[in-house]
């Protein structure tokens, strides 16, 4: 009965429930940040017998690789035992993987260690958005699924201070300890969960439709199970779910079905563009792209490398106030369209500025390239190891490498645009009999590009150099077309709300859908299951 009245008095307030499960998010910020300083760690490379580029590539993409495993995982578990107990479970995954990896002691371990904490992430961070999706209201639930995104850039900057504060510290202890203490948002997230409520949807569909209408009136009403926001998801939830279990997904096959592929489609390629916008490349690697910059020295890199960290986070908050109002469209045309548009070259501002004119229709990644390519070279240089071995650097040129780090900060937009929203946009696009497994092949490609960067980039830093931006830039172009003709603004509506939406066609002119298409009133509701059940009793009768 204690426990009842506790998780009563959390579901209470929408935004406790909402955002606590976001530390499962914060687990995918430490995965991301666990790996950025070490290829300057001397202790690390000592150890691991000084890794090549494709050996560091694929110690790093080692954990991307289970997040991708966990996220397929997810159709079948979070189905199966719940939206609350997958993140429970992934908690307690997470924690065993950070042992492994704190006790290491050899590169198998070590990257056996980060695909099981990899497993842990796939599974949190394809849950955390649908459950969160699923319990909020629609008024804020952009707000609440984009707290993901905020709590992935907190990880982020938490677990590279705790490696910058280790930096000082000699011998194996100095990625030893970073790795270990990253097991304790794991069990703080497991042994807070299990007094969070269920998914009202999920119990819902599994028959205990007191309990969720008991957790409903909690989230939306105060405890009112009259309100009339609590009878207008009850009912909406109800009636799509009474639908759904006559065309339910069985497999990832039924994915593929008319008026289910399109959202598909979207979810997956939303998910891939975010990771194409180079953003959590510059997280896995950022000491190499300051250090081939001219950044010398190990705490050099490490502090010009930290700005972007906070940057990262600070500039994530007005997305999580405003995406309810602001929508999904804007964002991410803004956040595409910046990253692929700027300057045209620093060395030609003050010539542009006496024409009169400030040319913008230029790749800011393809200056940096631009930069990185005409003022850098190969030399030889310390390899830590007694030897030397070739670098692709910047010498000698103090304004180019500043240059290149100023426009390094400029990624903080994909923090303010494309990070917030690639997790928002597929958690509320599908219905509920889709919605588990639909989700889960969307963050599982997610992992499955952010696998293939993490592991490619280090060889292409080294091989192509600048050329490394310039792909990066394409990507963003191509990404900024897609979502003008094709991505339809979501805001404001329930998860039910969303079918009419899909229904209305607009399949290629998504700019010219409606805002009010799909929005309904609690009258129409009722209407619409009184008018369901005559039907079905005049079934009966003939």
């Amino acid at each position: 009965m204690a426990n009842r009245s506790l998780t009563s008095r959390i579901t209470s307030n929408p935004y406790i429930v909402g955002s606590f499960a976001c530390i499962g998010g914060g687990l995918f910020g430490l995965d991301i940040s666990s790996m950025s300083s070490m290829p300057n760690n001397p202790d690390f490379n000592r150890y691991f017998g000084y890794p090549s580029s494709d050996l560091l590539g694929g110690i790093t993409a080692s954990m991307p690789a289970g997040s991708f495993a966990g996220a397929l995982l997810v159709g079948k578990l979070a189905d199966w035992i719940g939206r609350r107990g997958t993140i429970i479970a992934s908690g307690l995954i997470w924690s065993f993987g950070c042992v492994l990896q704190s006790a290491a002691q050899n590169v198998p371990m070590l990257v056996a260690g980060r695909v099981i904490a990899g497993l842990a992430v796939g599974l949190a961070s394809t849950t955390v958005p649908l459950y969160q999706s699923e319990i909020t209201a629609p008024h804020i639930r952009g707000r609440m699924v984009s707290l993901q995104q905020w709590s992935i850039t907190w990880g982020i900057l938490i677990q590279y201070f705790i490696q910058f504060g280790c930096s000082y510290v000699d011998g194996v202890g100095s990625f030893r300890i970073p790795w270990g203490l990253q097991l304790i948002p794991g069990l703080v997230l497991s042994a807070g969960m299990i007094v969070f409520p269920e998914s009202p949807r999920w119990l819902m569909d599994h028959n205990r439709e007191e309990e969720a209408l008991q957790i409903l009136s909690d989230v939306h009403g105060g405890g009112d199970k009259s309100a009339p926001l609590v009878q207008l998801e009850y009912n909406e939830i109800k009636q799509q779910i009474d639908f759904d279990r006559t065309q339910a997904a069985r497999s990832y096959l039924d994915l593929v079905k008319p008026g289910v592929f399109r959202r598909v489609f979207l979810g997956m390629a939303l998910q891939m563009w975010s990771q194409l916008t180079g953003m959590n490349v510059m997280m896995y690697y950022i000491t190499l792209v300051f250090e081939s910059a001219g950044i010398t020295g190990r705490r050099g890199t490490l502090i010009a490398s930290s700005v972007q960290y906070v940057l990262n986070m600070v500039f994530t908050i007005p997305t999580i106030i405003y995406i309810d109002k602001w929508g999904r469209r804007p964002l991410l045309l803004i956040g595409s369209s910046f990253m692929a548009s700027h300057i045209i070259g620093l060395n030609r501002i003050f010539d542009t500025m006496l024409s009169g004119i400030l040319e913008m229709q230029c790749f800011w990644l393809f200056l940096v390239g631009g930069l990185q390519k005409g003022f850098g070279d190969t030399y030889e240089v310390d390899n830590g190891n007694g030897g030397t071995e070739e670098k692709f650097l910047i010498r000698g040129h103090d304004s180019i490498t500043k240059g290149v780090i100023v426009c390094s900060y400029f990624f903080v937009i994909i923090a303010l645009t494309w990070g917030p929203v690639s997790w928002t946009y597929p958690s509320e696009i599908f219905d509920q009999r889709t919605r588990a497994k639909a989700v889960s092949l969307s963050t599982a490609t997610n992992w499955a590009f952010n696998f293939a960067l993490a592991y490619a980039v280090p060889p292409a830093l080294e091989n192509i150099n600048a050329g490394t931006y310039m792909i990066f830039g394409g990507f963003c172009f191509a990404m900024t077309i897609h979502v003008f003709f094709m991505y339809p603004e979501t805001k404001g509506r329930t998860l039910e709300e969303m079918e009419e939406l899909w229904n209305s066609g607009h399949v290629f002119n998504a700019w010219k859908l409606k805002p009010h298409v799909g929005k309904k009133t609690l009258e129409e509701v009722v209407g619409h299951e009184k008018a369901v059940a005559i039907h079905e009793e005049d079934d009966r009768k003939v």
